[in-house]
This record gives C-alpha cells, sequence and structure tokens, in this order.
C-alpha cells in the first residue's frame, strides 16, 4: 500500500502486530519490515516526542552545539538526530537494533557513527563517559527496551553531560512508567545525576490501543550527569 493512502487504522494494525510479538528478535524483524514507512506511519499517529525531547535538550544546553557529540539510542530512521540538527546540534553516533532502521538512519547523512546492539541484551557498544547529550526516545516501554538500560545511558554521558528519556503513559504502559521512574529517583537519590525537569506532554501521539482513544499521554525526563 502506498504510504501516502495509509488510514489511521493501517497504521494502528501495523504498530499492534508488533506488540504481538513475543521475543526481541522478533520485534527487530518487524521493524525491519516498517522501516521504510516508519517516519510517514508515525506522521500519521502525531507521534511528538523527538520534537519535544530535542525542544527541552535544546533549553538547557549551553556548550557548543556543533561540537557537542550526542549519542542516539534505538534511534530507529533518525528522527531524533533531524530534530537536535535544528537546534545546532551537529554530531551524531546512533545505536540501534534494527538493521534495516540503521540503514534508513545512514541515509540522512546525519551519523557520523551507527551500530547495531540489542538493547537490554548486551552493553551499548560505546566509549563510557564520551558523551555530551545522551537520548532515548520513544524506545522505554512495556514489551521494548528495559529500564535496566538507563544505568548504561548515565555510563555513557561524560559529567556535566545531559541525558533525556521518554516513556508513553498509555494504560498498558503504567506499570513500566512506574517502575522507571523508580529507578531514575534512586539514581538521583545515589549521585549518579540531577534531575532537570520532567516534561509531561497529553498529546504524545494517538492511542492504538481498544483500550483508549485519541491521544495517550509520555512524559520527557531530563537529567544532568554529576
Amino acid at each position: 500500500m502506498s504510504a501516502s493512502r495509509k488510514t489511521f487504522e493501517d497504521v494502528r494494525a501495523a504498530v499492534l502486530s508488533c506488540h504481538e510479538n513475543c521475543t526481541l528478535q522478533d520485534k527487530m524483524k518487524f521493524y525491519d519490515s516498517w522501516a521504510e514507512n516508519y517516519d510517514q506511519d508515525l506522521a500519521i499517529l502525531g507521534y511528538s516526542a523527538p520534537c519535544v525531547a530535542a525542544s527541552r535538550i535544546s533549553s538547557h544546553f549551553s556548550g557548543d552545539r556543533e561540537a557537542a557529540v550526542v549519542l542516539d539510542v534505538a534511534c530507529g530512521t533518525g528522527l531524533m538526530a533531524r530534530q537536535m540538527k535544528r537546534h545546532g546540534f551537529g554530531h551524531f553516533m546512533g545505536v540501534d537494533g534494527s538493521k534495516r532502521m540503521i540503514d534508513m538512519a545512514r541515509q540522512t547523512e546525519l551519523y557520523q557513527d551507527l551500530k547495531m546492539c540489542m538493547l537490554g541484551e548486551e552493553a551499548l557498544p560505546v566509549q563510557w563517559g564520551l558523551f555530551d547529550v545522551v537520548v532515548i526516545v520513544g524506545a522505554l516501554s512495556v514489551g521494548q527496551v528495559p529500564v535496566s538500560v538507563v544505568r548504561d545511558l548515565d555510563k555513557s554521558t561524560k559529567s556535566g553531560g545531559y541525558i533525556c528519556l521518554t516513556t508513553r503513559g498509555n494504560q498498558d504502559n503504567l506499570d513500566f512508567k512506574a517502575a522507571l521512574e523508580q529507578e531514575l529517583k534512586q539514581m538521583e537519590e545515589d549521585g549518579f545525576w540531577s534531575c532537570v525537569e520532567v516534561t509531561k506532554v497529553d498529546k504524545w501521539e494517538m492511542a492504538v490501543s481498544e483500550k483508549e482513544e485519541g491521544y495517550i499521554p509520555g512524559a520527557v525526563y531530563l537529567y544532568k550527569k554529576l
């Protein structure tokens, strides 16, 4: 089907089919098949996370943006890097578990390096303490990237750098969201980072679950590495 002729119901069916995949390997195969239409489908859903996250990072980052090194975890097709580029950032490294998503990200010509990694099963394939900004947008949710990955995000960030994370607030993700927020709070109490701000977004994306209608909420968490 032509991407221009797709409806919300078409995209909804595709997203729900992803959630039906049980193993991480099956999910990566799904993302490989989805990569070509991923950007267009998320536009149909009104997906706002990359735009909001990039804006919140930009509002606090005061260093040299062109020289800053950004790690884009679960980078997908490069949506987040494109938004960050609009705010003046120019040096990106991407990590994702889908080869086809990485191929699409490479076509943006924004990334200096792209690596495959099964997030949650392998450590991030990066140098610890290297990055000025580390982002993971859209992937932290139930059945996707586990909360445990947050520790590697902190390790990857240089002292004084920023870590930006997002998650959804739909009903099926509430337990995951609570576990994520508990981990973020614990890491703050343990002195890993300080919370800069939490931005709640009412219109995160259109709901695809039969349990909800209209838009679901989401949240952007911004931390500063100590």
